[in-house]
Protein backbone atom coordinates (compact mmCIF):
# COMPACT_ATOMS: atom_id res chain seq x y z
CA UNK A 1 0.00 0.00 0.00
CA UNK A 2 2.85 2.41 0.85
CA UNK A 3 4.55 1.54 -2.44
CA UNK A 4 1.38 2.31 -4.41
CA UNK A 5 0.97 5.60 -2.53
CA UNK A 6 4.56 6.57 -3.35
CA UNK A 7 3.98 5.80 -7.03
CA UNK A 8 0.85 7.93 -7.00
CA UNK A 9 2.67 10.80 -5.30
CA UNK A 10 5.51 10.63 -7.81
CA UNK A 11 3.45 10.35 -11.01
CA UNK A 12 -0.10 11.57 -10.41
CA UNK A 13 -0.35 13.72 -7.26
CA UNK A 14 -1.10 17.45 -7.81
CA UNK A 15 2.17 18.09 -5.96
CA UNK A 16 4.14 15.50 -7.93
CA UNK A 17 6.84 18.09 -8.66
CA UNK A 18 7.40 18.42 -4.92
CA UNK A 19 7.56 14.63 -4.57
CA UNK A 20 10.25 14.45 -7.24
CA UNK A 21 12.29 17.26 -5.73
CA UNK A 22 12.01 15.66 -2.30
CA UNK A 23 13.33 12.39 -3.68
CA UNK A 24 16.50 14.21 -4.70
CA UNK A 25 16.69 16.00 -1.35
CA UNK A 26 15.96 13.18 1.11
CA UNK A 27 16.49 10.08 -1.01
CA UNK A 28 12.93 8.76 -1.15
CA UNK A 29 9.39 9.67 -2.13
CA UNK A 30 7.30 10.36 0.97
CA UNK A 31 3.95 8.70 1.59
CA UNK A 32 2.71 11.69 3.59
CA UNK A 33 3.48 14.33 0.99
CA UNK A 34 1.30 16.99 2.65
CA UNK A 35 3.42 16.69 5.81
CA UNK A 36 6.57 17.57 3.90
CA UNK A 37 4.80 20.41 2.13
CA UNK A 38 3.84 21.77 5.55
CA UNK A 39 7.52 21.79 6.54
CA UNK A 40 8.06 24.71 4.17
CA UNK A 41 5.14 26.90 5.25
CA UNK A 42 6.29 29.72 7.51
CA UNK A 43 3.88 31.26 10.03
CA UNK A 44 4.19 34.71 8.45
CA UNK A 45 2.25 33.41 5.44
CA UNK A 46 -0.90 32.94 7.53
CA UNK A 47 -3.15 35.44 9.23
CA UNK A 48 -6.03 33.14 10.25
CA UNK A 49 -6.64 32.02 13.79
CA UNK A 50 -5.76 28.41 13.06
CA UNK A 51 -2.35 29.30 11.61
CA UNK A 52 -0.67 27.29 14.39
CA UNK A 53 -1.54 24.03 12.64
CA UNK A 54 -1.00 25.40 9.13
CA UNK A 55 2.72 26.21 9.36
CA UNK A 56 5.98 24.44 10.13
CA UNK A 57 6.44 25.49 13.79
CA UNK A 58 5.24 22.19 15.28
CA UNK A 59 7.44 20.20 12.89
CA UNK A 60 10.30 22.55 13.72
CA UNK A 61 9.81 21.84 17.42
CA UNK A 62 9.95 18.09 16.81
CA UNK A 63 12.85 18.28 14.36
CA UNK A 64 14.91 20.37 16.77
CA UNK A 65 14.65 17.64 19.43
CA UNK A 66 15.33 14.80 16.98
CA UNK A 67 18.28 16.58 15.40
CA UNK A 68 19.85 17.36 18.77
CA UNK A 69 19.54 13.70 19.81
CA UNK A 70 21.03 12.40 16.56
CA UNK A 71 23.95 14.84 16.66
CA UNK A 72 24.55 14.01 20.33
CA UNK A 73 24.67 10.28 19.60
CA UNK A 74 26.87 10.83 16.54
CA UNK A 75 29.41 12.87 18.55
CA UNK A 76 29.30 10.43 21.47
CA UNK A 77 30.38 7.60 19.17
CA UNK A 78 32.82 9.65 17.09
CA UNK A 79 34.73 11.02 20.10
CA UNK A 80 34.84 8.13 22.64
CA UNK A 81 37.60 9.78 24.70
CA UNK A 82 36.21 13.31 24.86
CA UNK A 83 34.53 14.77 27.94
CA UNK A 84 31.03 16.16 28.29
CA UNK A 85 32.18 19.76 27.87
CA UNK A 86 33.77 19.12 24.49
CA UNK A 87 30.76 17.14 23.26
CA UNK A 88 28.36 19.88 24.38
CA UNK A 89 30.33 22.59 22.58
CA UNK A 90 30.57 20.51 19.41
CA UNK A 91 26.84 19.81 19.40
CA UNK A 92 26.12 23.49 19.94
CA UNK A 93 28.32 24.43 16.97
CA UNK A 94 26.37 22.06 14.73
CA UNK A 95 22.76 22.69 15.78
CA UNK A 96 22.96 26.41 16.49
CA UNK A 97 20.88 28.72 14.31
CA UNK A 98 23.69 30.10 12.12
CA UNK A 99 25.01 26.64 11.29
CA UNK A 100 21.56 25.31 10.38
CA UNK A 101 20.86 28.40 8.27
CA UNK A 102 24.06 27.84 6.28
CA UNK A 103 23.42 24.11 5.84
CA UNK A 104 19.85 24.73 4.69
CA UNK A 105 21.11 27.31 2.21
CA UNK A 106 23.58 24.79 0.76
CA UNK A 107 20.77 22.24 0.54
CA UNK A 108 18.69 24.67 -1.51
CA UNK A 109 15.79 24.89 0.92
CA UNK A 110 15.29 28.52 -0.08
CA UNK A 111 13.80 27.26 -3.35
CA UNK A 112 11.25 25.16 -1.46
CA UNK A 113 10.38 28.07 0.83
CA UNK A 114 9.96 30.44 -2.09
CA UNK A 115 7.26 28.17 -3.53
CA UNK A 116 5.00 28.32 -0.47
CA UNK A 117 5.57 31.73 1.15
CA UNK A 118 4.65 35.19 -0.04
CA UNK A 119 6.89 37.08 2.40
CA UNK A 120 10.52 37.97 1.80
CA UNK A 121 12.71 35.07 2.89
CA UNK A 122 15.03 35.66 5.82
CA UNK A 123 18.09 33.62 6.71
CA UNK A 124 16.52 32.31 9.92
CA UNK A 125 13.64 30.78 7.96
CA UNK A 126 16.14 28.40 6.33
CA UNK A 127 17.27 26.78 9.58
CA UNK A 128 13.67 26.55 10.78
CA UNK A 129 12.71 24.75 7.57
CA UNK A 130 15.62 22.33 7.98
CA UNK A 131 14.45 21.40 11.48
CA UNK A 132 10.88 21.03 10.21
CA UNK A 133 12.14 18.79 7.40
CA UNK A 134 13.93 16.56 9.91
CA UNK A 135 10.70 16.42 11.92
CA UNK A 136 8.77 15.33 8.83
CA UNK A 137 11.34 12.66 7.98
CA UNK A 138 11.13 11.36 11.56
CA UNK A 139 7.33 11.01 11.38
CA UNK A 140 7.59 9.36 7.97
CA UNK A 141 10.32 6.76 8.62
CA UNK A 142 11.16 6.70 12.36
CA UNK A 143 14.32 7.41 14.33
CA UNK A 144 16.84 4.96 12.84
CA UNK A 145 16.24 5.93 9.21
CA UNK A 146 16.13 9.60 10.15
CA UNK A 147 19.49 9.19 11.86
CA UNK A 148 20.92 7.63 8.70
CA UNK A 149 19.54 10.50 6.63
CA UNK A 150 20.92 13.21 8.93
CA UNK A 151 24.39 11.66 9.19
CA UNK A 152 24.82 10.76 5.52
CA UNK A 153 23.01 13.58 3.76
CA UNK A 154 23.53 16.46 6.18
CA UNK A 155 26.44 16.06 8.60
CA UNK A 156 28.89 14.30 6.28
CA UNK A 157 27.84 16.21 3.19
CA UNK A 158 27.69 19.78 4.44
CA UNK A 159 29.94 19.91 7.52
CA UNK A 160 33.67 19.55 8.05
CA UNK A 161 33.54 18.12 11.54
CA UNK A 162 37.30 18.42 12.06
CA UNK A 163 37.31 22.14 11.23
CA UNK A 164 34.58 22.63 13.82
CA UNK A 165 36.82 21.23 16.55
CA UNK A 166 38.91 24.39 16.61
CA UNK A 167 36.42 26.87 15.17
CA UNK A 168 34.54 29.17 17.54
CA UNK A 169 32.08 31.82 16.36
CA UNK A 170 30.07 31.94 19.57
CA UNK A 171 30.77 35.63 20.07
CA UNK A 172 28.44 35.95 23.04
CA UNK A 173 30.29 33.22 24.90
CA UNK A 174 33.67 34.74 24.02
CA UNK A 175 32.59 38.20 25.16
CA UNK A 176 31.11 36.86 28.40
CA UNK A 177 34.34 34.98 29.13
CA UNK A 178 36.45 38.05 28.39
CA UNK A 179 34.32 40.22 30.68
CA UNK A 180 34.52 37.68 33.51
CA UNK A 181 38.29 37.43 33.20
CA UNK A 182 38.73 41.20 33.24
CA UNK A 183 36.17 42.00 35.92
CA UNK A 184 33.64 43.80 33.73
CA UNK A 185 29.86 43.56 33.96
CA UNK A 186 27.86 42.69 30.85
CA UNK A 187 24.17 42.93 30.06
CA UNK A 188 21.97 42.31 27.02
CA UNK A 189 18.77 44.30 26.50
CA UNK A 190 16.02 44.23 23.90
CA UNK A 191 15.89 47.95 23.12
CA UNK A 192 13.19 47.70 20.44
CA UNK A 193 10.67 45.27 19.02
CA UNK A 194 8.89 45.90 15.75
CA UNK A 195 7.16 44.22 12.83
CA UNK A 196 9.02 43.40 9.63
CA UNK A 197 7.53 41.23 6.87
CA UNK A 198 4.63 40.39 9.25
CA UNK A 199 7.12 39.03 11.80
CA UNK A 200 8.50 40.26 15.11
CA UNK A 201 12.00 41.67 14.81
CA UNK A 202 14.23 42.53 17.76
CA UNK A 203 16.92 45.15 18.27
CA UNK A 204 19.33 43.94 20.93
CA UNK A 205 22.08 45.99 22.57
CA UNK A 206 25.02 44.75 24.62
CA UNK A 207 26.23 46.89 27.54
CA UNK A 208 29.64 46.52 29.18
CA UNK A 209 29.96 48.31 32.51
CA UNK A 210 26.71 50.08 31.70
CA UNK A 211 27.89 51.45 28.34
CA UNK A 212 26.52 50.31 25.00
CA UNK A 213 29.12 48.76 22.70
CA UNK A 214 27.06 47.03 20.03
CA UNK A 215 23.53 46.69 18.64
CA UNK A 216 21.97 44.33 16.12
CA UNK A 217 18.58 43.51 14.62
CA UNK A 218 17.26 40.03 13.86
CA UNK A 219 14.05 38.01 13.87
CA UNK A 220 15.63 35.77 16.51
CA UNK A 221 16.80 37.32 19.80
CA UNK A 222 19.68 34.87 20.21
CA UNK A 223 20.96 35.63 16.72
CA UNK A 224 20.73 39.36 17.44
CA UNK A 225 22.73 38.84 20.65
CA UNK A 226 25.43 37.01 18.72
CA UNK A 227 25.74 39.74 16.12
CA UNK A 228 25.69 42.49 18.75
CA UNK A 229 28.42 40.63 20.65
CA UNK A 230 30.56 40.36 17.52
CA UNK A 231 30.24 44.10 16.93
CA UNK A 232 31.01 44.88 20.56
CA UNK A 233 34.15 42.74 20.41
CA UNK A 234 35.30 44.76 17.40
CA UNK A 235 34.77 48.04 19.26
CA UNK A 236 36.41 46.75 22.42
CA UNK A 237 39.33 45.25 20.53
CA UNK A 238 38.89 41.96 22.37
CA UNK A 239 40.53 39.88 19.66
CA UNK A 240 43.59 42.11 19.75
CA UNK A 241 43.74 42.12 23.55
CA UNK A 242 43.12 45.87 23.89
CA UNK A 243 41.98 47.15 27.27
CA UNK A 244 38.40 48.27 27.73
CA UNK A 245 39.44 51.89 28.19
CA UNK A 246 41.42 51.93 24.94
CA UNK A 247 38.33 52.20 22.73
CA UNK A 248 35.46 54.55 23.60
CA UNK A 249 31.94 53.12 23.53
CA UNK A 250 29.53 54.02 20.74
CA UNK A 251 26.36 55.38 22.31
CA UNK A 252 24.56 55.74 18.99
CA UNK A 253 22.51 53.03 17.35
CA UNK A 254 24.20 51.47 14.37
Amino acid sequence: MRFIRKLYNYYFHPDKDLARRLKQLIGFVPVHLSLFKLAFFHKSTFTSRDYAVANNERLEFLGDAVLSTIVGEYLFKKYPNSDEGFLTKMRSKIVKRNSLDEIADKMGLDLFLANYNQTRLSKSMLGNALEALVGAVYIEVGYEKTKTYVIRRILRKYLNIHDLESYDDNYKSQLLEWCQKNGHSIEYKVVAKYKSEKRDKFKVAVFVDGKKYGTADDFNKKSAEQLASERAMGVLGVAGGNSISAVPPDDDDE
